[in-house]
């Protein structure tokens, strides 16, 4: 299961640099969220997918699941979440004021 999630990660992780390297607003916000789910799901594995009881001590539990890996997931999609939000105000404040979402046109070379 690990290894498959890897993968997915990996893939995720793929597809969000290609997009980043796009020349649309647009897809590079893309890019960003898909590498931020890429890395969610890195941290996820790297955690180690175990089965157990809820991290609850109580007498008699000897398998439990590590609550450190999904709390840390937890603060990365809040913190994924705001700056995509920040990225799409920002592509929509840029597209309007430009009316272009080309970054090849957003450049602001003097010879056109």
């Amino acid at each position: 299961m690990e290894i498959i999630i890897a993968i997915l990660s990996g893939v995720l992780m793929t597809t969000g640099v290609y997009n980043l390297l796009q020349k649309q607003l647009l897809r590079i916000v893309i890019g960003t969220v898909l590498l931020s789910h890429g890395a969610h799901l890195f941290i996820l594995t790297m955690g180690k997918l175990k089965t157990g009881q809820p991290p609850i001590l109580h007498d008699g539990i000897e398998n439990y699941t590590d609550p450190l890996p999904q709390a840390l997931i937890l603060t990365s999609i809040v913190i994924s979440f705001g700056i995509t939000s920040l990225l799409l105000v920002l592509a929509y404040r840029t597209a309007r004021e430009n009316n272009t979402d080309n970054m090849e046109k957003l450049r602001g070379t003097e010879n056109e």
